[in-house]
């Protein structure tokens, strides 16, 4: 388990409330503890990272102990650069009649279904992908595993959302030409726009269309590298987080066989919040008895998986010292 914080890249997820939030800072708290360079980046929208670690966090990296920085991505502010990167791109090749008509559809893009997802996976994959971040370790507060099925998708999906933008263009029959080098089940024989991540525009096209298709080029070359990457066990994987409970084995064990199905590393589970030996009384007896059968459960679910199990802590983790002292608990269960 212990090599499991060598890697570059690692996602932590799990059913909410199971403490994957606490978790991913005390991994971060362990590792930079081990003189690496960490950063902890949440990108869920409903933060608490920051109320785990009792600092106001923001959307850039903030130094929180010796070698530990955090940061909470804003998707709003994603959705904001995605739409304005778009519509730079756009503004560019649009006839101006067009340029109203195109601003209105940016707007009501906002507020559409996958906007959102559409410019956090691009930050993610970007992150994935970026070798030159002065970090030797960027954990992932987050679920993984919506983020990484639409991770695979994404592309695709790209593709379609540009043709319609597209459309409206006088010129777009030209510029079908471009989108035919992306779509899936066009008259190129692609079963995925993953196929290949070295194309490049057409030199027979003219100077517009070809920046556009070197646009769109890239965009696709990125998701190619990132879900490379995310394959790839040695450099990424995932952790899911579960409690000794019903609702949280079953929704990790759906989680665990979609990514493992895709082909995607899980590294291991963690069972938290297991109850120590010390704990007594009638109650507790009575929930040991109950946790039993769930630690056994998972023990058969999760087999052909590394289970290291942290004990319930007597209270809250929230600021550094509980992160340290959580940190611990992860080191002895063999971090």
């Amino acid at each position: 388990m212990k090599e499991l914080l060598d890697r570059r890249r690692l996602w932590v997820g799990g059913k909410g409330g199971v403490g994957k939030t606490s978790m991913s800072a005390a991994l971060g708290v362990l590792a930079a503890r081990r003189g690496k360079r960490v950063l902890v980046a949440s990108t869920d929208p409903a933060h608490s990272l920051g109320d785990v670690f009792a600092s106001e966090l923001g959307d850039t990296p903030r130094r929180l102990l010796p070698g530990l920085d955090a940061m909470e991505i804003d998707p709003d502010r994603e959705v904001e650069a995605h739409l304005a990167r778009v519509t730079a791109q756009m503004r560019r090749y649009a006839a101006p009649a067009m340029m109203d008509e195109l601003e209105r559809q940016m707007r009501l893009s906002r507020q559409s279904p996958g906007t959102q997802e559409a410019a956090l996976l691009e930050r993610l994959s970007r992150l994935m992908t970026d070798d030159s971040l002065p970090y030797d370790l960027v954990l992932f507060d987050t679920a993984p595993t919506g983020h990484t099925l639409r991770l695979l998708s994404l592309p695709e999906a790209m593709a379609a959302w540009t043709d319609g933008l597209l459309a409206h263009s006088r010129k777009s029959e030209h510029l079908g030409k471009v989108l035919a080098h992306l779509t899936p089940g066009s008259r190129r024989d692609v079963t995925s726009p993953f196929e290949s991540d070295d194309e490049a525009a057409s030199p027979d096209q003219d100077p517009r269309t070809r920046d556009i298709a070197e646009t769109l080029l890239a965009r696709r070359r990125l998701f190619h590298q990132a879900r490379r990457r995310i394959q790839d066990a040695s450099h990424n994987g995932f952790l899911f987080v579960l409690t000794p409970e019903r609702l949280p084995i079953l929704e990790t064990a759906r989680a665990v066989a979609s990514l493992e199905e895709a082909g995607i590393p899980v590294a291991a589970t963690l069972v938290n919040r297991v109850l120590p030996v010390e704990a007594d009384g009638d109650f507790l007896a009575a929930r040991r008895l109950q946790e039993e059968t769930y630690l056994a459960r998972i023990d058969t679910t999760f087999a052909h998986l590394p289970r290291p199990r942290v004990p319930w802590l007597a209270t809250d983790v929230q600021g550094v010292p509980a992160l340290e002292t959580l940190a611990d608990c992860l080191e002895n269960a063999g971090f």
